[in-house]
């Protein structure tokens, strides 16, 4: 591909690299480098006068650290002369901060559309977002992707005639219901009230879960304790089996290791969206599915003109 310049920041360069790989692009160098009083400084490393930039940079811990690097990536990107930067943005945890729920609080989720805006962004490809209204954010153009595909190929090989898809929440319930459409399976929701970033409640399952084989799927997992908290509704319910699947791995404090630690938890998946977690936690029961091929695919039809949304038609 002619014309084009990959660069990734340090939030997530392994799956920067599988972008660029399937793109047959090589993935240009970024220089990312600290001054005495501990600003940031970046530099792209490769030509950028009049072509397509893509600046990849998932925004995990340390979030402002990351934040900050890519900002400085778009103002160096501008500064060359790129013809257009798109940011590739495959988790935007600002998005959680996407309403007004209590008094003086702020939206961060807007705030940071803004600044990368200010900062040369001139479109942005995201991948599922904590909410919808998190897309109009943004005054640029948003292609937002969602791994519900790549997660549909991996439960295919499974007996799926006696399964529910359950979302642990009301506002996860339509990404839940288009996967379970994917798979063939009925769809349930949890009635959950939440106290505070980590505290959450759910009074109740809504749906037929009794008897059944239960696929769990959220957008994120973080600390897991929206999750713990609807096993425990489950298996008053009575389900037969649990299998537990997000875009978005973050598994923050432990968690990977409390989910499965829980024995009638069978599996655990996700997406290499984001790393995972640094201090080497690992478990049997985790599957890492890539969206390096389905990145580097909406990279291409961006980059040629083509249509972004026809990859869920296809679907």
């Amino acid at each position: 591909m002619r014309d084009i310049a990959v660069f990734s920041g340090s939030a997530h360069p392994d799956l920067a690299h599988e972008v660029c790989a399937h793109l047959g692009v090589p993935l240009s160098p970024t220089r990312v480098s600290r001054f005495a009083n501990d600003c940031l400084g970046v530099q792209l490393q490769a030509n950028c006068r009049e072509r397509d930039v893509f600046l990849i940079q998932p925004l995990v811990r340390p979030v402002q650290e990351h934040l900050v690097e890519l900002l400085l990536m778009c103002d160096a990107a501008r500064g060359a002369s790129a013809a257009r930067i798109t940011v590739v943005m495959p988790h935007y945890s600002y998005a959680r901060s996407d309403k007004k729920d209590a008094p003086r609080i702020s939206i961060g989720g807007r705030l940071v559309a803004d600044l990368l805006v200010a900062a040369g962004a001139g479109r942005v490809l995201a991948m599922t977002l904590h909410s919808p209204q998190v897309h109009g954010f943004f005054s640029v153009p948003v292609d937002h992707l969602n791994a519900l595909r790549e997660l549909a190929a991996h439960f295919q090989k499974y007996d799926l005639t006696r399964t529910t898809v359950v979302s642990p929440d009301l506002g996860n319930a339509k990404e839940a219901a288009a996967f379970a459409r994917l798979v063939g399976a009925q769809v349930a929701a949890g009635a959950k009230q939440r106290f505070a970033d980590d505290q959450v409640r759910i009074s109740s399952v809504i749906g037929d879960v009794t008897g059944r084989d239960v696929i769990v799927l959220d957008d994120e997992i973080a600390k897991g304790s929206t999750v713990l908290e609807l096993l425990c509704r489950l298996r008053e319910s009575g389900v037969r089996s649990v299998r537990v699947a997000c875009t978005h791995g973050l598994f923050a404090a432990g968690a990977l290791k409390r989910l499965s630690e829980q024995p009638d938890v069978l599996e655990i998946v996700c997406t290499n969206t984001v790393p995972l977690p640094a201090d080497g936690e690992r478990t049997d029961k985790l599957r890492v599915l890539s969206i390096a091929p389905a990145l580097a695919e909406a990279v291409r039809r961006i980059h040629n003109g083509e249509s972004v949304s026809a990859l869920f038609e296809q679907s």
